[in-house]
């Protein structure tokens, strides 16, 4: 079953994050705030304690798909994890996630790179590949939703190495719906557990946060 398209936003185009990312340059510049963390810092650090407890070695290749003003990376990397590769289509993500990492983590690689659109040969095989809101931003766009999400989903495919890991955080997807999407190219490996609410009699999750396995 193919789950419902979602409500085309903003949020699904280019222009949007150019603009967010370019004010979130100068606010950097100007008062040294690197930005927001997208889905909250608990979000993200759940995430990076699972990454960090799940035995893989320190020197896995890792690449950050979206990554923003490098947020992840910069706590992997504290961490202890070295081989960090953080991409994005909007060049001034990239340039703040730079200023950021510069003079603690000279050692993070960013780079301008679209999911959708460019080669990901390029780019090599990783051992654990990270989402969070990337996804989401893909299925929001006005322009084709589906055939980008499905495009995405080959990419990653093809991007994760023999038992390499896929770790994505969705607030617009279910557990079930991210495991619909992608058990025709990887595997469930297990689920980080995340807040419950509930609404009138149903229990749900403000996030979700799956890790797959390659087949």
């Amino acid at each position: 079953m193919d789950d419902t398209e979602l409500e085309p936003s903003e949020l699904g185009t280019q222009d949007y994050w150019q603009k967010a990312y370019t004010k979130e340059i100068i606010n950097f510049e100007d008062h040294g705030d690197p930005g927001d963390v997208w889905f909250g810092e608990d979000s993200a650090y759940r995430v990076i304690k699972w990454i960090c407890q799940c035995g893989i070695p320190l020197d896995t290749s890792v690449i950050d798909l979206g990554s923003g003003n490098g947020y992840t990376l910069t706590e992997l990397a504290r961490e202890g994890f070295s081989n960090l590769l953080g991409v994005d289509y909007c060049t001034e993500a990239i340039t703040l996630a730079e200023k950021v990492a510069q003079d603690q983590f000279p050692f993070i690689r960013f780079q301008v790179f679209d999911i959708i659109n460019d080669d990901v040969k390029t780019l090599g095989k990783f051992g654990l590949i990270h989402d969070k809101g990337t996804y989401d931003a893909i299925s929001l766009s006005p322009d084709d939703a589906k055939l980008k999400r499905h495009k995405y989903i080959d990419q990653v495919a093809e991007m994760l190495a023999e038992n390499g890991l896929f770790v994505i955080t969705s607030c617009n997807w279910t557990e079930d719906e991210l495991l619909r999407h992608f058990s025709e190219k990887m595997k469930l490996k297990c689920v980080i557990p995340t807040p419950q609410f509930s609404f009138e009699g149903k229990v749900g999750n403000m996030v979700s946060s799956v890790v797959f396995v390659s087949k």
